[in-house]
């Protein structure tokens, strides 16, 4: 990236106290100002913030990156408030489009001195002489046509070494760089001080090495940090943090903008070979510079490349250099990094053997073609949780996404889940169903032997398939992208004695068993650790890693806190002081310059009703009658946008956090506790900032008219559900805040009705609640959710208020709304709702929302009250992921559950990004704030979606983890339990029931190793399970047996025996051992 292309660049090869200015109106010029008068233009130029203010002027005058036009002062503008720093809006039109006139705004990056966002150099120290080159390069645009790109150069001759008091380097000390007498490691093959200098496969392939507390002194070239960006995202971002932490003494080196390191691409060089020179230029520079600085006893300056090509010429060139193996073996003092390497060379790490058991993955540029010709299928490849034979890959079309069912090993064809590949369809007489037969993974005696063995468990010869039940079928022929990420889980120790590899098995089944090689198998037995997969050869039944990082002890209730979170990629870092920066100074109180463009409602009755002990409370409502004899409802939301502007270091991470997840004991803020917990929590009898929808409603909830403001409100009460409900059920109370709740009671009863009769859809979820005891904090208790009328009136109007607003801002931005829809589910999805209520006798009709409200709603029996539920609970199972899109980008708004034409999120911002967005574009809608670009890029704002409904994915599976891990706390010193519970799914070899009392869903297996499948007998089409001459049916009440198994680690689970109905060599007797134990080689498990 060129010196132009951005804000804050100076160039000492002006005279002293002058500056250049870069523009390109169809040509470069270069205008050169002095200082006092840049410095004036800069004061004067116009703010990009919110509410006026001026750009401070810096010490060292920075320029736009655009040529400066004299101009008289600009009129001053109101100051800005704390944590309004860094905003980013420009001035705009309603209509969203950003005026032309415009200023760029200036992006504060959090990369060290001496590189912008875009690796380009930005800041410096004064004097030194510059240069001026050009690049150029080829660029394809959308139409296909080839330019040839010419970009300015700018050289320098000032670029600091990173070495503070360097006698040569001039200017700034930089604020990151390189201690000046570095430590000398206990190292053979370096016994003196020495830096580092990597290239870019080191720092791409050995990350979890240099994050380790042993390496320090490194110098990290330009071209090096250009290169991983391109290459890998998540690594960038891991060296920028190591470059970010001061006590590592990592070094980011302009090398590109330097006079004497730049190199031009030679001819006939790729540009590969053109980069690995860069950096021997650099170390050659670096030993020289150091050399005249230091004399000859200077610091080393150690290459670190696996490259075996670039070794042999730094060598060649008198560079000292190592591979990463070799200089981490020769730390004697830190022989736990060796565990930390990456296996790069499969041919090391393969078992003995060399028998090919997989075949060869075809490669990307054959992958191409075929997917271009149709001959292969590109998709997403999913792996079954509960059987390690089968996948899915989901194809994404331009129309719809399809499946493809991949089963076998060999067909599998070392995917990992995640990785985006390439099938090839077999024909249609190939074609499988999906197994209803789950197989959990274990460690075997011969790999390679048994594979075909191992696919054989995937049939079972007495299931009949018919031709409906058959899906299109494929195997894997090469990947196209991996997406293999750090994975936590546990050592299985090797039986061999002295062995040195061993297996690792996640703690996601969809993850395969991976081998690493480690000499700390005896500490990290019985310990949650995370490791990384560096490579699958055809010839090895798993792929090869290497140990990471060590978590703690399992069963550790912090420790697997941790796993949860991080196997679900929650972002729980503490937020960081450039985060911290943004907020406001305390102590904080509503200005005068808050309540303009506001409206003062404090002297309305507002209140909050929650569940109890919440301390982020986004929503408080209102209700009073009018002189007219109508209704004023009121939903007042925290206006947490007016703290968080676009832009600044604050927005970036709740942007990247997503939404607030909450696990049994704790929760994950989006945003600091400051703004979470207290300013922007509507607390009573305190004033807050809001934004409110006020709607004019007649006694039948029909809505006369709706407005939007900016408010201050003053809750006059912070009640829970059932303190709520309290009110309204009491005869007695007649204050004001009980009669505004039985007017919203009232109405929201009507809503209701009328939503379900347009075919909103009511479903069930069984949800559980944990009595946490205060010293242990371990769950003492575990109990349903009861759900009361204030529940459905505080959801009645958030739903109506989202409602309301997305209408609004769909009017004023049809191109730039973001909504949120929920797709209608295939048609195939309700096919187990349907065959199991047509079991016990009931219809259920799917071809609309409204036809499947209806048959939920008749679905009763009088002798049989709880079958209602158990049906919408499966309905809710049969459901499509609700997921937040740009309206410029898809034409489908509808949300099948609600039956809304139009819907999106207003009602949490503290907890949900996409509610600040919304409330951003509201604000602009009503004229209140600006916009600015970002806001009305229908591009950024579908990729932001793309992260919002994978961050709230997420969420949700983090939660069922901490819920599941709580389970088994609780019933660890239970003993042993018996309870009724309900069947919900039929399988091949087991049945998944629900318990009502623990909201509690487990499987009761009826298959032994030993047992052979004569006594099983499965009928998908009913669906039933035949055991020993007893039928069991969905919905069919049973009784089990609750215990928590333990013998697995790695996977505790509670497993559930029957009880009644008892049938021999099945049933729980008594207290004596269970009758269905799992197979322990191959354990078979019912999917949910």
């Amino acid at each position: 990236m060129g010196l132009a292309a951005d804000w804050g660049e100076r160039f000492p090869s002006c005279p002293a106290g002058l500056t250049c200015s870069i523009s390109q109106l169809g040509r470069s010029t270069v205008t050169l100002l002095t200082v006092p008068v840049l410095e004036r233009r800069l004061t004067e130029l116009p703010s990009t913030r919110p509410g006026g203010g001026r750009q401070k002027p810096s010490a060292r005058p920075e320029t736009t990156g655009r040529i400066a036009q004299a101009q008289e002062p600009a009129p001053p503008r109101p100051p800005l408030q704390p944590w309004q720093r860094n905003a980013t809006f420009a001035r705009g039109r309603r209509d969203g489009r950003p005026e032309r006139r415009k200023q760029k705004r200036k992006r504060r990056s959090s990369f060290p001195l001496g590189f912008g966002p875009n690796g380009g150099i930005r800041g410096g120290g004064g004097g030194g002489g510059a240069m001026l080159t050009s690049r150029s390069f080829l660029k394809r645009t959308r139409g296909g046509a080839v330019l040839k790109v010419v970009r300015e150069h700018y050289l320098r001759d000032d670029v600091a070494c990173g070495v503070p008091a360097c006698p040569l380097c001039e200017g700034e000390v930089p604020q990151r760089g390189l201690q000046a007498a570095p430590s000398c490691p206990a190292s053979p093959l370096v016994p003196r001080p020495h830096y580092l200098l990597l290239d870019t496969n080191v720092v791409l392939h050995q990350i979890d090495v240099l994050e380790d507390a042993a390496i320090g002194n490194v110098i990290i070239p330009q071209t090096v940090l250009q290169e991983v960006r391109k290459r890998s995202a998540a690594v960038y971002g891991r060296i920028k943090d190591a470059i970010a932490t001061p006590e590592k003494h990592f070094y980011a080196f302009t090398n590109e903008h330097h006079k004497e390191t730049y190199i031009e691409q030679e001819r006939g060089e790729n540009a590969n070979d053109r980069n690995d020179r860069a950096i021997r230029i650099t170390a050659k520079w670096y030993q020289e510079h150091f050399r005249k600085s230091q004399g000859e006893e200077s610091i080393l300056v150690i290459l670190l490349t696996n490259d075996r090509r670039n070794k042999e010429k730094a060598v060649e060139e008198g560079i000292v250099t190592f591979t990463c193996e070799e200089y981490v073996k020769s730390l004697i003092g830190h022989p736990e990094l060796m565990d930390r390497l990456a296996c790069l060379n499969d041919e090391e790490n393969e078992i003995e053997s060399s028998k090919i058991i997989f075949p060869e993955h075809l490669p990307l540029s054959k992958l191409q073609q075929g997917i271009k010709s149709g001959l292969y299928l590109q998709g997403t490849f999913r792996a079954n949780r509960d059987n390690y034979l089968e996948a899915t890959v989901w194809i994404h079309g331009n129309d719809e996404e399809r499946e493809v069912i991949v089963q076998g090993l060999k067909h599998l064809n070392r995917a990992v889940h995640e990785d985006i590949v390439a099938v090839e369809l077999l024909s249609k007489d190939a074609w499988a169903a999906p197994s209803s037969v789950v197989l959990l993974d274990d460690e075997t005696k011969n790999e390679e032997e048994d594979i075909e063995k191992e696919e054989e468990g995937q049939n079972d010869p007495k299931t009949s398939v018919n031709a409906a039940m058959l899906r299109p079928t494929g195997r894997v022929v090469g990947i196209i992208k991996r997406n293999w990420r750090p994975y936590c889980g546990m050592l299985s120790k090797s039986r061999i004695k002295e062995a040195r590899r061993h297996l690792f098995t996640p703690a996601d089944r969809r993850i395969p068993r991976i081998r690493i090689e480690t000499r700390q198998a005896s500490i990290l037995e019985g310990q949650r650790i995370i490791v990384a997969i560096d490579g699958w050869p055809k010839t090895s039944r798993y792929p090869n890693g290497h140990f990471v990082k060590n978590l703690g002890a399992a069963g550790d209730k912090e420790t697997e806190t941790e796993v949860l979170l991080l196997e679900h990629d929650v972002p729980h870092q503490p937020f960081s002081q450039e985060v911290l920066s943004f907020l406001p100074q305390m102590p904080w109180s509503i200005t005068d310059e808050d309540m303009k463009q506001r409206e003062d409602l404090r002297h309305l009755c507002v209140c909050s009703v929650d569940p109890p002990g919440c301390t982020d409370i986004d929503d408080a409502l209102h209700c009073r009658e009018l002189k007219n004899g109508n209704l004023e409802v009121g939903v007042h939301i925290a206006d947490v946008s007016h703290f968080i502007r676009p832009g600044n270091a604050l927005d970036q991470e709740s942007a990247k956090r997503g939404t607030t997840v909450y696990l049994c004991e704790k929760r994950i803020d989006m945003v600091p506790d400051l703004l979470s917990s207290n300013l922007c929590s509507l607390r009573s009898n305190v004033d807050r900032l809001a934004f409110s929808c006020i709607w004019e409603m007649n006694q039948n909830a029909e809505i006369l008219a709706t407005r939007f403001t900016k408010s201050v409100i003053n809750s006059k009460a912070s009640l829970t559900y059932a303190e709520a409900q309290m009110k309204i059920d009491s005869a007695t109370l007649k204050d004001d805040i009980t009669m505004s709740l039985h007017g919203l009671n009232s109405l929201a009863k009507i809503l209701k009705k009328r939503r379900r009769e347009k075919g909103a859809l009511t479903l069930s979820s069984p949800e559980v609640r944990f009595h946490i005891d205060s010293e242990t904090h371990d769950p003492i208790d575990l109990q349903t959710k009861e759900l009361k009328e204030t529940n459905s009136m505080v959801e009645e109007f958030m739903l109506l208020a989202n409602i309301s607003v997305a209408q609004k801002i769909y009017e004023e931005f049809s191109e730039h709304a973001l909504l949120r829809k929920h797709p209608a589910p295939p048609p195939s999805n309700y096919d187990v709702l349907v065959k199991a209520a047509k079991s016990k006798g009931l219809e259920i009709k799917t071809d609309s929302a409204k036809s499947l409200a209806d048959s939920l709603d008749r679905a009763e029996s009088s002798s049989f009250p709880y079958l209602n539920t158990l049906i919408r609970i499966l309905a809710t199972r049969c459901m499509m992921q609700a997921v937040y899109f740009c309206s410029g980008m898809d034409s489908d708004f509808h949300h099948y559950g609600l039956a809304s034409p139009i819907y999106t999120h207003f009602t949490s911002p503290i907890r949900r990004y996409a509610d600040i967005i919304v409330h951003r574009l509201l604000a602009v809608a009503i004229g209140v704030d600006s916009t600015y670009p970002e806001l009305t890029d229908k591009h950024k704002l579908a990729d932001l979606c793309k992260n919002l409904n994978y961050r709230h994915k997420m969420a949700q599976y983090a939660q069922r983890a901490s819920i599941a891990f709580h389970t088994q706390l609780f019933f660890k010193n239970k003993g042993e339990v018996s309870e009724e519970a309900y069947i919900l799914f039929v399988r091949k070899n087991a049945i998944v029931v629900l318990i009502p009392k623990y909201g509690l869903e487990g499987t009761v297996f009826f298959e032994e190793k030993a047992k052979a499948k004569e006594g099983l007998v499965f009928n998908m089409e009913i669906p039933s399970l035949t055991v020993e001459g007893t039928t069991f049916c969905t919905f069919d009440k049973i009784k089990v047996s609750i215990v928590l198994d333990s013998s697995n680690v790695q996977h505790q689970k509670i497993r559930m025996t029957l009880v009644e109905p008892k049938i021999l060599g099945y049933s729980r007797i008594a207290a004596q051992s269970s009758g269905n134990k799992e197979p322990e080689m191959k354990k078979k498990k019912l999917g949910k």
